[in-house]
């Protein structure tokens, strides 16, 4: 690639022998490079410095940025670490069952030797402990009883129990474990190994622990379909999406959450077809996501885009230095926090008449501030405050629908987990493979949203591959989350 020549700077005696009307042409040529120079260079600032509260950036990264002592006299902000005063605890309480009593005898005393002992004015003390069984996991061996039938001839055999599958090495249950180990835990297959060597003093390969996934995977793959269906009809989701490996390349990790289910999708691409094939061509409720260009003009009856993301980016805008943009920042982010506050107030007082009378007062001001605060914007803000009145009816849509929430916080929460997979795993080895984690991480989110049990999910959906089963496995969420409770 041929370079560029430098230009040749004009040193004093040649400006002299220029024309006016050539200098000032000159000149406002510089004003403008300048002008264009600034506002790159407030753009690259912005990226600079981004932490946890000023991006989408996790906050295991903010760690990177944080000085290995403290500054003499600097106050910790928040609550310190550990339990706070007033709290109860939880294990205090019990757990709620006994599995066994022991008898332990008085026999000698810890002070003379004696064993001559004598009752005393309390006959006994009670100590409940959680306790660890020598061997948590055992070898059964089913020895199944083979019979003809006297009236047909035909061969019987003696009926597992449900846990068991015939040609499969590994119990039900146990099978439940390693699943919710490899994606919730997010432990390897080695680990696993080491786990099983550990704990059940037993010796597994990795092929059939990669057996156990490739099991439990289609078992629920027809239950997170039926969820896919149902999400369709819902009022309101939340949409976020992340990036994902598979053989090095990057694909991207859906989730479209809502209350009491959470749907992942393994995603070739980040565009608008995804979400499509997520939600179909239009989507009746209200899509509820982050300003990414995917979501702008997809076909949703509404939208609402996410406040905490715009709030991010105005706290990155106080950063600059340039004149006037930490005050504009400040006056936005006054007005954000306050929507926030206020939001929040009426969904726990359900106050509406009070509310409503607030959301007038708040858009006279924001009409107000971005009046007066557009024509000093530079760059960056620019941009945020041009949004704000193109997309207007998006970013407020929850003043007048306070049932909807200002910001897509359950998607990203929920998309954490599968976050943190892919930075343990670093990704999948096969497409296939991505298919399988996305299942899985959504029935471990959606049990998880519902309070129930992923292990008994887990173990129903293996069971009901090869036994008929009495109770109807879903996780379309039913109206009382109440009804599942972990055991």
């Amino acid at each position: 690639m041929k370079q560029k020549e430098p230009q040749q700077l004009l040193d004093r005696e040649s400006l002299k022998k220029l024309t006016p009307e050539r200098l000032v042409e000159m000149v406002l040529k510089l004003q403008e490079l300048v002008v264009k120079q600034g506002e790159t260079i407030e753009k690259l600032k912005g990226y600079l410095g981004k932490d946890s509260k000023t991006s989408s950036k996790p906050p295991s990264t903010d760690l990177l940025r944080k000085p290995e002592k403290a500054k003499e006299g600097e106050k910790k902000e928040g609550r310190s670490p550990g339990g706070q005063k007033g709290h109860e605890g939880k294990t205090r309480k019990g757990f709620g069952r006994i599995d066994r009593t022991e008898s332990v005898k008085a026999e000698k005393c810890p002070h003379c030797g004696s064993t001559h002992l004598a009752p005393g004015e309390r006959r006994e003390r009670t100590l409940i402990v959680a306790q660890l069984v020598e061997r948590p996991i055992e070898i059964v061996e089913y020895k199944q009883e083979c019979a003809y039938c006297a009236d047909c001839g035909g061969p019987v055999l003696g009926v597992l129990p449900e846990d068991i599958v015939p040609g499969q090495d590994l119990g039900v249950s146990l099978q439940a474990m390693l699943g919710w180990m490899s994606h919730y835990g997010h432990l390897s297959y080695a680990k696993q190994q080491e786990w099983l060597r550990e704990i059940g003093r037993i010796e597994v390969g990795i092929g059939t622990l990669q057996a156990t996934t490739q099991r439990l995977a289609p078992a629920v793959e027809p239950l997170v379909r039926e969820l896919q269906e149902w999400v369709r009809e819902q009022p309101q989701v939340h949409v976020d999406e992340s990036p994902w490996l598979v053989k090095g390349i990057k694909e991207w990790l859906w989730n479209i959450s809502g209350q009491g289910f959470s749907l992942f999708h393994a995603g070739d691409t980040r565009s608008r077809q995804e979400l499509e094939q997520l939600l179909g061509k239009s989507f009746a409720g209200v899509l509820i996501s982050d300003d990414f260009s995917t979501y702008n003009g997809y076909g949703a009856a509404a939208q609402q885009k996410c406040l905490a993301h715009l709030l991010r980016h105005f706290k990155q805008v106080a950063k600059l230095k340039t004149p006037q943009q930490k005050e504009l920042a400040q006056v936005f982010l006054a007005l954000i926090t306050e929507a926030f506050r206020q939001h929040r107030q009426y969904r726990e007082t359900g106050a509406r008449s009070i509310y409503n009378h607030w959301v007038t007062d708040f858009r006279l001001r924001l009409e107000q501030a971005l009046a007066v605060w557009r024509p000093q914007a530079g760059y960056a803000a620019g941009l945020l405050l041009k949004s704000l009145l193109d997309k207007s009816h998006q970013w407020w849509y929850f003043l007048e629908h306070p049932q909807v929430s200002p910001d897509h916080n359950r998607a990203e929460r929920s998309l954490r987990l599968g976050v943190t997979k892919r930075k343990i795993a670093g990704g999948s080895r096969s497409f296939s493979g991505f298919v399988d984690t996305a299942r899985l991480l959504t029935v471990i989110q959606s049990c998880r949203a519902q309070g129930r049990s992923v292990l008994t999910f887990f173990r129903q959906a293996l069971a009901s591959v090869h036994h008929p089963l009495n109770t109807v496995v879903s996780l379309i969420p039913t109206a009382d989350f109440s009804l599942f409770v972990n055991p």
